[in-house]
């Protein structure tokens, strides 16, 4: 079984304040693969004061010392993509074609994409008599799911780094194996010390400080509706800036002059997909009242034709 209780903070994996095992399970097989340690308010604070501490000389580096940083990054994962992969497959239940063909490569896509928005990107411009400067926001609190892990984790970080920002990261408890495989990718790469933190921990232990502390200044966070209202109250009192991406249902809609068999058999099979955890997953479908009869057995049909098997 995998060990790894320690957290990374001000460049060095250090252990919890108060140590708290969990045990990362296997969906597939129900089994622990994993045990880790869930940090409590004592390691998020050392985690954002490091962020804190680091701010004022990261938000200062160039440009092209950004982007030679990210490249770094992006060389040492894309060695990693098969390691990566076998942790996401492990951790959350994707198959293991998919981990490879879409789950590792997300987090390399997101990290890719900062890359060349800030090769592109100009920091200050003149607007009329107006002098526009962008700069870092500051300390942010980077709170991500289990279902994307990666894809979601390299669209938070990967900005972050391009625009100047320090920050906590707390990925899921259900799938922390590949955030702390980014950290140790993110230490060999020479990130400097406390620009990047990870504390792994639940809602109530780690994410209420990320979201409540006075140094952090933005939260971006993905994951529920009951959440992110939480986080949304939170935050108000210190006035952090938040952005978050939160869970939802989306129709397919089917028309009256559509091919019922292909288009009801298509809308199952991609809530199928990524055993059936992707919140973009079409779960519901709005078709024609006179054809219900037909959709909900073409319906019945596709769904009862997926096997479930050892991913």
């Amino acid at each position: 079984m995998i060990e790894r209780k320690q957290f990374y903070i001000d460049g060095a994996w250090v252990d919890p304040v108060a140590p708290r095992d969990h045990h990362v399970i296997n969906p597939a097989t129900e089994e622990a693969i994993a045990v880790i340690s869930l940090g409590g308010e004592a390691d998020a604070v050392k985690a954002i004061l490091a962020a804190r501490a680091a701010f004022p000389s990261f938000s200062e580096t160039s440009h092209d010392e950004r982007i030679a940083l990210l490249e770094k990054i992006i060389a040492l994962y894309s060695a990693k993509l098969p390691e990566i992969a076998h942790a996401i497959s492990q951790e959350m239940g994707a198959p293991m074609w998919l981990a490879t063909a879409a789950q590792a490569p997300a987090g390399l896509g997101q990290l890719m994409g900062a890359l060349n928005a800030l090769k592109e990107f100009t920091w200050e411009h003149s607007r009329g008599n107006t002098r526009i400067r962008y700069e870092a926001i500051g300390v942010c609190s980077l709170i991500t799911p289990w279902n994307w892990p990666m894809n979601q984790i390299g669209c938070k970080v990967g900005p972050a780094l391009a625009a100047g920002c320090t920050m906590v990261l707390k990925p899921s408890e259900l799938a922390p194996l590949d955030a702390m495989i980014l950290a140790d990718i993110i230490h060999e790469a020479g990130v400097p010390k406390g620009v990047f933190n990870l504390v792994n921990g639940d809602g109530p232990g780690v994410g209420s400080v990320l979201s409540t502390h006075e140094e952090v200044d933005f939260v971006s966070f993905t994951g529920s509706t009951r959440a992110g209202i939480e986080i949304a109250k939170s935050a108000a009192p210190t006035v952090k800036r938040i952005a978050q991406e939160l869970g939802g249902k989306s129709p397919n809609i089917v028309l009256e002059d559509a091919d019922i068999q292909k288009a009801v058999s298509s809308g199952v099979m991609q809530v199928m997909t990524n055993s059936g955890q992707s919140c973009n997953a079409p779960t519901r479908m709005f078709v024609p009242r006179a054809k219900l009869g037909e959709a909900t057995a073409v319906a019945k049909a596709t769904a009862e034709s997926v096997v479930v098997a050892d991913p």
